[in-house]
């Protein structure tokens, strides 16, 4: 266990304090000489209590306690009780820094957490911990309350930690921030850690600091882990977004199929995403791609997908769906190429049917002709019946393929529903390709393992 270096306050109350990154406190007691007398304060006007000063009653009880106590060989169990009734006694701010630093000390010594937090607690509560140790004891009373479990309370303690800018070369901001999501956690808050998470990420984010990966890989996997909806997806965007890799693609992908049951045109535009960013390769997916594509509706789509599925050896050639997909969509390629022109014809004309402009629309996107399809999916949005969550999917696709990001993240912002976690990933992809440069990070197999 490494320990922080000790240091003495500068008062007959001094505490030699090391600390530990887990929940334990280690110090070493060092006790004062004596306790003052009853030192005379200016009163304050009749019926006020005095702040400063000891009682008669409290030097009564304090200092025999003391003495005893720094006896060579004491056997310090035996003066609890005596210790928990000093607390009791102890008024003024003067009071409860000496005997707080008497129970935090005989604590350490008895190994009594409970003791030491009552001890901390009274020195913090005297408002005479001088300034530049306000952070450090108020953390050191975190990690006790967090000991027992009284999270609500530790959580008090670690905030007044961070508000006092509580560092040491071991421990950061950025662990403090940390500490405060994983007591939500303990707690099961889960959704109020995710929110703190999510925020501190973002906090670090505005200030151009860096975010180590894992804070999003633990938000994701409790959120994961619990099925929290829409934490879950939102982790999942902005991990993705920031850590982008065909790994980390491929399991926000199958995250999003885990927790969700998509029929054929949702799944199929969660496998083109999961194409677009190099993350297709399970034999599995490239078939379950060629099925949702289906080659007598997009035949140039699903040859493509089968073409790259054979490129990288992900599918065997002696696979017969496969192949008769291939067959079917090499025999309906030309003709249907052909058709494009009064297809497109037909959708463009005031009178068209919804069914035509969304055929139009799904053909020129498998196409790869983008600013097309976004035409005549924005024509089928103003059309009654129209699927408004597959055509604000799609439409967004075609706009990041034509490279319009802002615009895509925009229509995208709009899906509900079942499609709004597709949306979410493609909004990432969005992000990802509009950025300067992508980071790349580990990959979340352990937490996709229960699952898949």
């Amino acid at each position: 266990m490494k320990l922080f270096n000790t240091r003495k306050r500068g008062s007959n109350m001094a505490l030699a304090i090391a600390l530990a990154t887990g929940s334990a406190v280690v110090a070493t007691a060092v006790y004062p000489a004596e306790a003052h007398a009853q030192r005379k304060k200016d009163k304050k006007k009749k019926g006020d209590e005095e702040a400063g000063g000891y009682s008669k009653e409290f030097i009564a009880a304090y200092q025999p306690v003391n003495e005893a106590l720094q006896a060579e060989g004491v056997d310090v169990a035996a003066y609890v009780p005596q210790l928990r009734a000093l607390a009791g006694l102890s008024n003024s701010n003067d009071e409860k820094i000496a005997a707080g630093g008497l129970i935090f000390n005989s604590g350490i010594k008895v190994a009594d957490r409970p003791l030491q937090l009552q001890g901390m607690e009274l020195m913090l509560a005297s408002g005479k911990v001088p300034l530049d140790q306000v952070g450090r004891y108020n953390f050191i009373a975190y990690q006790l309350a967090n000991s027992e479990q009284d999270f609500g309370k530790a959580r008090t303690y670690l905030q007044q930690a961070i508000n006092n800018n509580f560092a040491t070369p071991d421990i950061t901001s950025a662990d403090l921030q940390i500490a405060m999501a994983e007591s939500f956690f303990s707690a099961n808050q889960n959704v109020e850690g995710l929110d703190f998470l999510q925020r501190a990420i973002e906090s670090r984010k505005a200030q151009g600091l860096s975010v180590d990966e894992q804070w999003y890989r633990r938000g994701l996997t409790v959120a994961y882990n619990n099925k929290i909806v829409p934490q879950v997806y939102d982790f999942t965007s902005i991990w993705i977004a920031d850590f982008a890799s065909p790994t980390n693609w491929r399991d926000a992908v199958n995250l999003t199929r885990n927790l969700n049951d998509f029929d054929g045109p949702q799944t199929l535009d969660l496998l083109r995403l999961s194409r677009r960013a190099g993350a297709l390769s399970d034999k599995q997916d490239y078939i379950l791609y060629v099925e949702s594509a289906d080659a007598r509706r997009l035949p140039k789509e699903v040859k493509d997908v089968i073409d790259q599925a054979y490129a990288e050896d992900a599918v065997s050639r002696d696979d017969i769906y496969v192949a008769d997909a291939l067959s079917t969509a090499n025999g309906r390629i030309a003709s249907d190429r052909a058709d494009l022109p009064a297809l497109e014809s037909d959708a463009g004309k005031a009178g068209a049917g919804l069914r035509t402009v969304v055929a139009a629309a799904g053909a020129f996107l498998s196409y790869g002709e983008y600013a097309k399809a976004a035409k005549f999916y924005e024509k089928a949005l103003g059309m009654p019946g129209v699927d408004t969550g597959e055509a604000l999917t799609r439409l967004g696709i075609a706009q990041i393929g034509m490279g319009s990001y802002d615009a895509a993240r925009e229509t995208l912002a709009k899906v509900e529903g079942v499609r709004a976690p597709i949306a979410k990933l493609w909004v990432a992809y969005a992000n990802e390709q509009s950025a300067p440069a992508a980071a790349t990070g580990s990959s979340l197999g352990e937490l996709m393992d229960a699952s898949t």
